[in-house]
């Protein structure tokens, strides 16, 4: 599998959790809304032996056009950085 997608989860939880599919689309919905939610409130999301998604701010800044090469003002941004924990890192790297 070269990538995963929602319905790649939802399809794992229906065929090993035993959920019916429906409910494990809810369910997939529910866990990344939940997710998105808690991001959008300015709230880490900490999910233990995975990692830690921070949103963050990225100032305002000056930057260069790549076709013009001329200076612009890039606005201020928000993002999502993920910080794997040491025990996923590990799984990675074994």
């Amino acid at each position: 599998m070269d990538k995963l997608n929602k319905s790649d989860l939802v399809n794992v939880l229906y065929m090993d959790g035993g959920l019916l599919k429906k409910d494990a689309e809810t369910a997939v919905d529910l866990v990344f809304s939940t997710i998105e939610r808690s991001l959008i409130d300015g709230n880490e999301v900490n999910i233990c032996n995975f990692g830690t998604l921070s949103p963050i701010t990225k100032k305002a800044r000056i930057g260069t056009d790549p076709i013009s090469h001329k200076q612009v003002t890039l606005q201020e941004t928000k993002t999502v950085s993920f910080h794997p924990s040491r025990t996923f890192k590990e799984k990675l790297n074994s």
